[in-house]
């Protein structure tokens, strides 16, 4: 696309018009010093003959909101590191993975998040740094686990479901009754065993036709075929922050029954927490979108309760109320400039945080 010559980045700073956003993606060397760099090169050749993922959550998560910010008709520039030397006032927004804190060296101040830090307590002292004002966080669950560290600089945010992209499928053929969507991100192997096949066990005894799908084993174009031949999902994860599969899922019209334990299972809560943390599989979520079950006792009552209600559940409509990508930019956006005015009072109102 060619820019418009009247265009003018300076322009865009004095008209308030310009956000700033730094992301960076998570690198590692792993079979030898300096392979990230290799890497670098051979991912986009490898991405070519597999049909898997081929970003992250965080990157599909940055990509939505730098989307959301330019459909309302903000500038947007990534990585700009000269326009905000030229402007040390302006904010600027660091999304995605701690990496883009590394060697961080300009004055602006900043919107952290989201993404990040996975528990406060990995970066206690991070916003006692005077130019970190804001952090983003996406669930009510996240926000109760960073206000007690972070206090009144936590706000809620979520990316926007693009439902021109997931459209509405339900008057499409069905001929899977649940595609049963394997998240299981720790222990695999043994929850495979003693949760996932046991759920297929009990559709398969009620006659139920079911496709399994695993994170990070499929395209998105797999996973809208899927969902268009889909009447609803079985959603097993042990949690999440967002969730953009499953609302991907709701968009299409496709209620869930989600595995929603009560509880964040990374390992990681021992190293930070002596009691278990509550968490939730579907932190955005309502009656219109399904219904959960805790454990394998609960399945069948569960079970019996989703299917009594399919007709009546409207999750699309849940989506397009409360997961919209102009709400999404309105709380970014209302963020970031706080930090020049000077407004930022703290939460911001977030209609799909507070309705899960």
């Amino acid at each position: 696309m060619l820019r418009d010559p009247s265009f003018s980045l300076e322009r865009a700073v004095a008209d308030r018009k310009l956000i700033l956003l730094f992301y960076k993606e998570f690198e590692k060397d792993k079979f030898f010093k300096y392979d990230r760099y290799l890497k670098r090169v051979v991912r986009p050749i490898y991405n070519l003959t597999h049909t898997r993922q081929k970003k992250s959550g965080f990157g599909v998560i940055f990509e939505l909101l730098k989307r959301a910010l330019e459909k309302r008709g903000w500038v947007v520039r990534i990585n700009d590191y000269a326009v905000a030397r030229r402007h040390p006032e302006y904010p600027v927004g660091l999304v995605g993975f701690p990496t883009v804190l590394e060697g961080w060296n300009l004055p602006n101040p900043a919107i952290l998040g989201p993404c990040l830090f996975d528990h406060p307590k990995l970066a206690p002292h991070l916003l006692e740094d005077p130019r970190f004002r804001i952090y983003l966080v996406f669930a009510q669950w996240m926000y109760d686990m960073f206000r007690p560290v972070y206090g009144d600089a936590c706000v809620r945010w979520y990316a926007g479901i693009d439902t021109d992209e997931w459209v509405d499928t339900s008057s499409y053929a069905k001929d899977v009754d649940f595609l049963v969507y394997d998240k299981i991100r720790w222990n695999h192997e043994r929850l495979v065993v003693e949760l996932l096949q046991p759920i297929l066990d009990v559709l398969a005894r009620r006659g139920l036709r079911t496709h399994v799908i695993r994170y990070k084993y499929y395209d998105h174009k797999t996973y809208r075929r899927l969902l268009e031949r889909s009447r609803a999902m079985i959603f097993v994860c042990e949690h999440e922050t967002q969730g953009l599969a499953y609302q991907e899922a709701l968009a299409s019209n496709v209620p869930v029954l989600a595995w929603d334990n009560g509880y964040w299972l990374d390992p990681l809560w021992k190293q930070v927490s002596n009691a278990m943390i509550p968490a939730s599989s579907v932190p955005f979520f309502s009656a219109e979108c399904g219904d959960r079950f805790a454990d394998l006792t609960q399945l069948e009552q569960a079970l019996d309760r989703f299917l009594n209600h399919m007709s009546s559940y409207h999750p699309r409509k849940y989506v397009l109320d409360n997961l919209s990508w102009q709400q999404s930019e309105s709380i970014y956006s209302r963020a970031y400039f706080s930090l020049m005015t000077g407004e930022h009072q703290g939460e911001e109102p977030c209609a799909a945080c507070a309705s899960s």
